[in-house]
């Protein structure tokens, strides 16, 4: 208490000192300007050259200015109206940290004469900083045991604002057991502190999160938070305890020594060493007992320690105890009752008396493979044996005798997929636990032939060039068989038939060992250019599989035929008028290549025979039209042998010439035009176009007549249906008599979902209904069944 007067008087003496100065200062200074903290560029500070009584038009020629002793120049005089503004932004807290006023004084100096005047600007406090605490978290260990009303001090946090901006109030989270309080000197709160407002209990809550939060005066009020997290320390105040005060269990006779029998699990509420629990046998356990079992006393866990017999002992007795490592021990108590169970310790034992293998992969379904004999030395359930196979196979167990199995075949066998399989079979008692032994077979697989040979494609396409030498290799066919053994070998061979009546064994052949095909004959395509052969492959099984392999010959062609000129367009005699004009068509050659392709594309060509390009005829390259070039004139000659070369576009260039003669007549004279160009387009006609109109008109006959055919027998077949449906309304109507039928009325049959305003429902009482019969016949719009005869109804619409 004395420490807390002592330290008020100097607060005081030191408040009294800080207004003297500032007293004294202004005193001193001739002027006194107070402007915010945080004042932006420009803002007016004071009228300093009217204040100081200079006048404004000599300010300038004066040369006034400013001395600061701070090397920023805060403030700024505008010499045109001698206002004093600020220059830079001031932060109170960096420029007079930890005092309670801050003045920034300024000399202002003017020359001529020079004379400086005294300026102190005071920056005020604005609330531009928030409380802040040292650090965000703050944490405090209390005991349990701690009385309510025990006090524990926390740090206070830090404003760098004054007065009513700093801190002036805290607030502590809501809480049932703390509560806070602190004290103010001088309007400014220096001590805080975490009052207990009840007692605590580590069991029901160890961990307190409080939120304190401490408000400046400002406006607006600024808040800084912390967090306090109280930990509450524990003390020895509960005993240990068991989950239940008494447990069963049980153990099998043959348990080996450390088998875990029974895991104990005492739980305390304290924590630490307080909470450590230690587990041992009462003193009211039997020796026996002791013998037989350990108990880990850390973790709880009984274990085997020596060997149980259930003929010796089949019940066991123990009393545990769990013990606290507090200063003051704290004991619980439990009971523990252990059964010795009489346990199935004999496996089955098996037996392979009989094993047919290999097994063919065509084996029906339940083929015996092996039999097997298991026998249990045990009795009762535990001797019951039940044999199976562990894993998918194509086989199955199945009891046969008493003691006996069967292994057969369950499912398909097929060797190119697997050739062997290692089956194990398991023979398992029902004692409880189930004991089993296991053995595993090999089964090998043996091939049949089930795969035919198989070619990679069914189809392929073969080309030969023409001429061809005989006896070449054309081809090999190759196919695979995935059997083994003879079911693999195959052989080749061609499947017989004609090729334009020859038989195509006379055109190749094939090696029947290794599939080579040959061409027996030199080709030409001339005569053959496409042919079609099946190549059969055939295994070597008991019953042979076989697959077939189809090539498409094709017989590619050569340049081995020169083009000839037709008998009408070679060695002929043309005669030509002397006045015809330059571009008259004079005759025209034509030359056949029997080649086909490029090799067949024929060139015209003349001869020139010395004349030196002389001749008044040209001849078109791609048709072989020679026309007048120029107009004769009288130097020319009488008569014209053009020599016409007809060149193909093969490799090699094969050739062929005709000779053309061309007399020139007058113009008067009758000209006896031999018109074999024309006889020959006439005959090219007869030869050619003839028969494609016969056979156009023909088939447009045959169509005729069967149009005409179809529409006499539908027109026929309707008649019919309107006929029987006319028969059957009148039976119909006979038999119904109550239903009447008005010919002043129509009604429709409608097959679709839109119904007019009566129908008329066609039944079938003695056929089913077939929609795809269904024909439209009558022009009424009435939809009706050729195939039935028909009872009609006429029912009003709803």
């Amino acid at each position: 208490m004395l420490n807390q007067r002592q330290d008020y008087q100097a607060r005081r003496t030191l408040v009294h000192f800080f207004l003297l100065q500032i007293s004294w200062d202004v005193v001193l200074s001739q002027l006194h300007y107070i402007i915010p903290e945080e004042s932006k560029h420009g803002t007016f500070v004071g009228r300093i050259a009217q204040d100081l009584g200079l006048d404004i038009g000599e300010i300038n020629s004066r040369m006034l200015h400013i001395v600061s002793r701070d090397e920023k120049e805060y403030f700024q005089v505008n010499l045109q109206n001698g206002i004093l503004f600020v220059k830079e932004t001031i932060d109170r807290e960096v420029l007079c940290p930890n005092t309670p006023f801050c003045i920034i004084p300024l000399q202002v100096i003017v020359d001529k004469p020079v004379q400086m005047y005294r300026v102190d600007v005071e920056i005020e406090d604005i609330n531009d900083n928030s409380p802040v605490f040292s650090s965000s978290v703050t944490n405090l260990v209390i005991s349990e045991m701690k009385p309510a009303g025990s006090r524990f001090p926390l740090k206070v946090a830090s404003d760098p604002d004054l007065g009513t901006n700093s801190i002036t109030n805290y607030e502590l989270s809501a809480s049932d057991y703390f509560a806070l309080d602190f004290q103010k000197y001088i309007n400014q709160i220096k001590s805080l502190e975490l009052v207990l407002k009840k007692n605590l209990d580590r069991e029901k809550q160890s961990v307190h999160n409080l939120s304190l939060t401490a408000y400046d005066g400002g406006k607006p009020r600024l808040s800084g938070t912390t967090r306090i997290v109280v930990t509450v320390e524990d003390f020895n105040d509960n005993a240990p305890l068991f989950d239940q005060p008494f447990y069963q269990c049980s153990v099998n006779e043959n348990a080996a020594e450390g088998t875990l029998v029974f895991k104990l699990n005492a739980t305390d509420l304290d924590v630490g060493k307080n909470g450590e629990i230690l587990y041992g046998f009462s003193n009211m356990v039997s020796g026996e007992a002791k013998e037989a079992f350990m108990l880990d006393k850390y973790t709880g866990e009984i274990r085997v320690k020596g060997k149980l017999d259930f003929e010796i002992v089949d019940m066991y007795e123990i009393q545990v105890e769990a013990i606290d490592n507090g200063d003051l021990q704290l004991i619980g108590h439990c009971k523990i009752l252990v059964t010795v169970v009489d346990i199935n310790d004999n496996p089955p034992e098996m037996i392979v008396t009989s094993l047919s293998v290999p097994v063919p992969e065509n084996s029906p379904q339940g083929t015996t493979v092996a039999i097997i004999s298991v026998h249990d030395k045990d009795s009762g359930s535990n001797g019951k044996v039940h044999c199976y196979i562990s894993e998918p196979s194509p086989f199955k167990v199945n009891p046969a005798f008493m003691s006996d199995f069967s292994l057969t075949v369950n499912g398909p066998l097929d060797r190119e997929v697997k050739d062997q399989y290692e089956v194990t079979i398991t023979a398992r008692d029902e004692g409880s636990p189930s004991l089993s032994t296991s053995k595993t077979l090999k089964i090998d697989i043996s091939d049949a032939n089930d795969n035919a040979p198989r070619f990679v494609q069914s189809v392929d396409t073969i080309l030969i060039k023409e001429n061809n030498p005989p006896g070449s290799h054309i081809y090999t066919a190759s196919a695979s068989d995935p059997d083994i053994g003879q079911n693999s070998f195959i052989a080749y061979s061609i499947r017989e038939r004609t090729v334009d009546g020859i038989p195509i064994s006379s055109y190749i052949s094939v090696n029947p060992e290794n599939g080579k095909v040959f061409a027996l004959v030199s080709f030409d395509h001339e005569q053959i250019s496409y042919f079609q052969c099946h190549v059969k492959a055939t295994d070597a099984g008991l019953q042979a599989l076989s697959s077939n392999l189809t090539l498409n010959i094709f017989i590619e062609d050569i340049n081995d035929n020169a083009p000839t000129f037709t008998p009408l367009h070679s060695e002929i005699t043309i005669k030509a008028s002397k006045s015809a004009e330059p571009g008259h068509l004079i005759t025209k050659v034509k030359a056949v290549d029997l080649d086909s392709g490029y090799n067949a594309w024929t060139f015209y060509k003349l001869k020139d025979l010395g004349g030196s390009g002389k001749s008044p005829f040209s001849i078109a390259h791609q048709t072989g039209e020679i026309t007048l070039k120029r107009s004769f004139t009288d130097s020319d000659n009488d008569e014209y042998r053009l020599h016409v070369v007809a060149q193909d576009h093969g490799e090699p260039v094969m050739t062929s010439e005709t000779q053309i003669v061309i007399s020139v007549v007058e113009s008067g004279e009758e000209l006896k035009f031999d018109n074999q160009e024309t006889k020959g387009n006439g005959d090219e006609f007869s030869d050619a176009n003839v028969y494609l109109v016969v056979a156009i008109c023909i088939i447009s006959s045959v169509f005729l007549i069967t149009l005409i055919v179809f529409t006499v027998l539908r027109w026929q077949k309707y008649r019919d249906e309107v006929n029987e449906l006319k028969e059957n309304y009148r039976i119909c109507s006979n038999t119904g008599g109550s239903w009447m039928y008005s010919q002043h009325t129509q009604y429709n049959i409608s097959s679709n979902s839109f119904r007019p305003k009566s129908d008329l429902i066609v039944f079938t009482p003695n056929n089913c209904q077939t929609p795809g019969n269904e024909e439209q016949v009558n022009p009424q719009q009435v939809v009706l069944n050729s195939s039935y005869k028909l009872e009609i109804v006429i029912l009003k619409n709803m």
